[in-house]
């Protein structure tokens, strides 16, 4: 896959000044006049955090992704600072961006994030619950968000049995919590996994093609 590098700088709605540098990997055939391809937005854990990108590839899906990987997104990768936690706001204002920037099926616009990512992914759908086609936590800790914004949002959450991070109990609760709202969650424990639920999940081609299950036209 190709790739490339750039940084988003912008005072957001809450005027905050933001720079948030990402990496983008561009699926088998991408060209700017060519066929849409669907975005997905994946956010890593605390241990990525820096001003480095190259850190983003030691683990989840974008070392998967220089593995090898080939999936037919339009994957961005966005970089926490080093010491900070996702911004939600923050987030918002980079996607809309990125979402305008390639070329991109604006129906097929996905979100996932593991650990720390796993809570910006419960925080960023919680506002962009109306644009986004579906979302998959992996390990995350539980979330305080609204159930009735995820209503008609198709849920995938993956956690292991044996997180000694976070444990499976915040992703439990955060299940029954947008169940109540409605939400038709799918749930997979990993039985034997520990904190890294993430790699058995970015490897299995079932949670691409359960993405490309849906889209926004469906709700």
């Amino acid at each position: 896959m190709d790739n490339h590098e750039k940084t988003f700088a912008e005072t957001v709605e809450t005027k905050k000044d933001v720079e948030i540098p990402f990496r983008t990997y561009f699926p088998n055939g991408y060209s700017e006049g060519g066929e849409e391809h669907p975005l997905l937005l994946f956010l890593h854990g605390a241990g990525e955090r820096g001003s480095d990108l190259k850190r983003l590839a030691a683990t989840g899906l974008p070392k998967h992704i220089e593995d090898g990987l080939d999936i037919p997104f339009v994957t961005v990768c966005p970089q926490c600072p080093e010491n900070d936690w996702w911004d939600p706001i923050a987030l918002k204002a980079l996607f809309e961006n990125v979402v305008t920037m390639y070329n991109v099926d604006k129906s097929r616009l996905y979100l996932s994030g593991l650990s720390m990512g796993g809570s910006g992914t419960w925080q960023l759908a919680n506002i962009l619950y109306e644009k986004l086609a579906a979302i998959a936590p992996v390990c995350p800790p539980f979330g305080f968000v609204n159930p009735v914004n995820f209503k008609d949002l198709p849920v995938w959450c993956f956690h292991g049995a044996m997180d000694s991070v976070i444990p499976v109990s915040d992703s439990v609760k955060m299940v029954r919590l947008l169940r109540s709202g409605g939400c038709n969650v799918k749930f997979t424990v990993y039985p034997d996994a520990d904190h890294d639920s993430w790699t058995d999940t970015y490897t299995n081609p079932a949670l691409y093609d359960w993405f490309l299950e849906h889209t926004n036209n469906d709700r």
